[in-house]
């Protein structure tokens, strides 16, 4: 190893050595990974090594011209990823995906919210690439020149296929079946570092697309006995409640549970949703279970009752699926159905993912009158879509199937003064402190669209569904959240505040509040069930709300669950009650249970597995699409 002294191992050992630390220092700074004792510390310290020291010692087999470019350019790739990472991690505290990555047509589209988390003190991420060029550029003394055997060569390559063995070893004894967990990203990162995540994330991407080849209708099987076997009966006095009337759906976007029947400044921040949920259904145990596809995660939920990915969106990823949503399955009860949003067709690959899902129109950007006067953000105000939407729901054949999605909630949650209905919160945090005046001004809008139903004749001949589609404030913003909520965020209760409005007006039926634990997947199987459509035959991992016999247990994306009595979360039991950690014992009934549906889910999506059921393959089972919507057995 003496000889291992030249130019390229020099230059190698400055490369390595600055970007081990400065990822380590990312870690520290600007993830809020979670380290519970000194070997889980020493394995975040490690794990960047033996990825550095292999990608930078291929320049070892390069020819001297083209060593240092080699080296510069492979810093500033690990360097640019690491950064994405930091970017993604600021609003999504998650990181990326290859699936996320291929997202580019959602790019131009983001705008405010990606220069919002910008800043020109982020070139600090890059400082140890600017030392490299200068270092290659003036050749300092400290840079030697000579060359490397083949000993060299394949003792460098021994150290560095140790350190990885070493890495893992470690990490398998920290967390077995690390890579068969494959939910928890922040794991991942935690024991085989970011770099090694991503390469790992290729694998996967590369598996996923096999998948679909290989599979067959034997795989779906077990997964429809597991479904009918969880089958909840529908109540038989909502059964059919609803039968014939036109369905309003609202997404009210980053809208979370917490404001409801709140105050900020001494002011209502949802005036109007307090007083509608006392003539309405009202379920404030109702969590979201999206992933990194945030809004199309939660529509996907909404209108198939399986699971989103935990990599990308299911939009992206899988649109040439064969679904069995709300949409298709309603045209067979004479619905006509669509969706409204005035945003670009493409944003979230929208435009197929619909025609997938069966919907006969989409009313996107070119359907509205969109200027700069009516727009903030991400684009069109509330107030003003929801206006120019009535022309649209009055043109629709009757009974319809619609879906509205809202956009002035969004971060980086702008508003003009002219919109303020009340005034920011004064906590110093600009996301948190200006949440509140933009969920205030979706609520307004809200309110002057049901009234503009009410003067259209629309209101009492058609059920309204109004439903937030995920968090708006993440947890890199726990402090200010603390402080406005009066408690430390513990993962208790940031689990508890993944829990968004859904609230169910329908036309003759006196306000109820239901406190039953469910979640977004639910949502299908009760909506059809009002409408009088049986969902005993379909594949579907939701059950009816309104069934005596629901069970309570919700299962998020990363694996957590809740259920009357607990919650659990990164791998800890909570007592509901106290909110303290509790012996695990009183969740291990339900960690496989949550696991099982996860991995059903994405073998569905993964293999495109409804193509079988659809061709009766199973059981020989069938959809009810032309069976009357009678029975509730």
């Amino acid at each position: 190893m003496n000889k291992l002294k030249g130019s390229k191992l020099s230059l190698i050992v400055i490369a390595t050595v600055l970007l081990w630390l400065k990822t380590y220092i990312v870690y520290k700074t600007s993830f809020d990974i979670k380290i519970e004792n000194w070997k889980q510390e020493f394995i975040l310290f490690i794990n960047p090594l033996s990825f550095l020291l292999f990608i930078f010692g291929i320049s070892l087999f390069m020819k001297e011209k083209n060593k240092n470019r080699y080296i510069l350019i492979t810093s500033f790739v690990i360097s640019f990823v690491l950064f994405a990472n930091v970017v993604f991690y600021r609003f999504f505290n998650d990181f990326l995906t290859i699936p996320v990555l291929f997202q580019t047509s959602n790019m131009s589209d983001l705008g405010s919210s990606v220069s919002d988390l910008l800043s020109v003190t982020d070139l600090i991420y890059f400082a140890d690439f600017l030392l490299l060029v200068l270092i290659v550029k003036f050749k300092p003394n400290f840079i030697s020149s000579k060359s490397f055997t083949k000993v060299d060569r394949r003792a460098y390559f021994l150290i560095a296929i140790a350190f990885a063995f070493f890495n893992l070893g470690l990490a398998e004894t920290e967390r077995p079946q690390l890579l068969t967990r494959t939910f928890d990203r922040e794991m991942l990162v935690k024991n085989i570092g970011t770099y090694n995540y991503h390469i790992y994330d290729v694998f996967l991407q590369s598996k996923s697309s096999a998948q679909r080849a290989l599979a067959d209708g034997s795989e779906l099987v077990d997964i429809d006995n597991y479904i009918h076997a969880n089958y909840k009966k529908p109540n038989d006095e909502m059964f059919g409640i609803a039968k014939g009337k036109n369905v309003i759906l609202i997404s009210m976007e980053s809208t979370q549970n917490f404001v409801i029947n709140e105050k900020v400044n001494g002011q209502e921040i949802t005036p109007f949703l307090n007083q509608f949920i006392k003539e309405s259904f009202y379920f404030d145990n109702f969590y979201h279970q999206t992933e990194q596809g945030k809004t199309s995660d939660s529509e996907f939920l909404l209108d198939n009752s399986l699971y989103p990915l935990n990599r990308g969106a299911v939009f992206f990823t899988h649109s040439g699926n064969e679904f069995n949503a709300t949409p298709e399955i309603l045209k067979d009860y004479g619905y006509y159905s669509a969706t409204l949003h005035a945003n670009s067709k493409s944003f979230w690959n929208r435009d197929i993912m619909y025609d997938s899902f069966g919907y006969d129109r989409y009313y996107s950007l070119t359907d509205y009158d969109v200027s700069d006067e009516n727009s903030v953000g991400w684009g069109m105000k509330d107030i003003d879509f929801f206006e120019q939407s009535i022309k649209h729901l009055k043109e629709m054949p009757k009974p319809f199937y619609s879906k509205f999605i809202t956009l002035t909630n969004h971060h980086p949650f702008e508003l003009g003064e002219e919109d303020r209905l009340i005034e920011p919160y004064t906590s110093g945090n600009k996301t948190v402190d200006n949440y509140f005046p933009t969920v205030r001004y979706t609520d307004e809008a809200i309110k002057l669209f049901i009234e503009r139903l009410k003067q259209e004749g629309l209101y009492d001949d058609s059920i309204i569904v109004l439903y937030g589609d995920h968090y708006g404030i993440s947890q890199n913003h726990n402090k200010a959240m603390s402080e406005f909520l009066g408690e430390e965020v513990t993962p208790f209760v940031s689990t508890q505040l993944q829990r968004v409005p859904l609230i169910i007006h329908i036309p003759g039926q006196e306000g109820k509040t239901i406190s039953t634990v469910s979640g977004q997947i639910d949502l299908k199987p009760t909506l059809l069930h009002l409408l009088g459509v049986n969902t005993k035959n379909t594949i579907e991992f939701g059950s009816d709300l309104f069934s005596k016999d629901k069970m309570e247990f919700t299962v998020l994306r990363d694996g957590s669950f809740i259920t009357k009595d607990y919650i659990y979360t990164r791998e800890t039991c909570y007592d509901k009650m106290t909110g303290e950690s509790t012996d695990d014992a009183a969740c291990e009934p339900f960690i496989e249970k949550a696991a099982q549906e996860l991995e059903y889910s994405d073998k569905i999506i993964y293999g495109d597995l409804l193509r079988f059921y659809e061709n009766n393959q199973v059981h020989n089972s069938t959809f009810l699409k032309n069976e009357p919507a009678i029975d509730t057995n």
